[in-house]
């Protein structure tokens, strides 16, 4: 076999290893885009009045406007947003609003632990892993995604809020009032 003819043969293999690689590598989902369904999801719960909280699904809030906030304790965005999140939760849950925090923590010891300094009382989803992160396309934290009551994105909201700032509670009331409100 001639030199050229083993170059031949080699770049052929080089070229059907990356075409492989390619094909059987796992893709970066697209991210999540305002007006697309929200990915379902099915996680563990952290807190709940059982002893073995129940998981939480997504789809079984549907009818509600859900605000799904990505987020870690080691964040320090995250961290100053909770408080926030929690007052609008509070402020705005008899008209129909849930907030659904994703945690990406992976120690529920330390998790627990903020939930109970910060006093947080909305449902808690453990997402270690980041692999409903990654389905969503989530790259930075926090990030939220306000869902209609069809289960749409209404918005997508990358980095911290204010979400007791007046435009932000605006906003979310207006869609659980069923109206059509600018973006914030």
């Amino acid at each position: 076999m001639s030199k050229i003819d083993a170059a031949k043969i080699g770049a052929i293999v080089a070229f059907m290893g990356v075409g492989l690689f390619f094909a059987l590598r796992r893709g970066t989902p697209f991210p999540v885009q305002v007006g697309e369904y929200a990915p379902d999801f099915t996680l563990p719960a952290l807190i709940s009045g059982s002893p073995a909280p129940d998981p939480i699904h997504l789809y079984e809030h549907r009818g509600h406007i859900v605000l799904v906030n990505f987020w870690a304790t080691w964040c320090p965005p995250c961290v100053d947003e909770a408080p926030s999140l929690e007052e609008l939760w509070i402020r705005l849950r008899h008209r129909g609003v849930e907030v659904i925090g994703v945690s990406v923590d992976r120690d529920p010891a330390a998790l627990k632990k903020f939930i109970a300094d910060y006093h947080l009382s909305f449902p808690i989803a453990r997402d270690p892993d980041q692999a409903v992160a990654s389905t969503y396309g989530t790259f930075k934290f926090p990030e939220t995604y306000i869902l209609d009551r069809e289960g749409k994105v209404a918005e997508k909201i990358i980095g911290p809020r204010d979400w007791e700032d007046p435009l932000m509670v605006s906003f979310v009331d207006s869609l659980a009032r069923g109206g059509k409100e600018s973006t914030p």
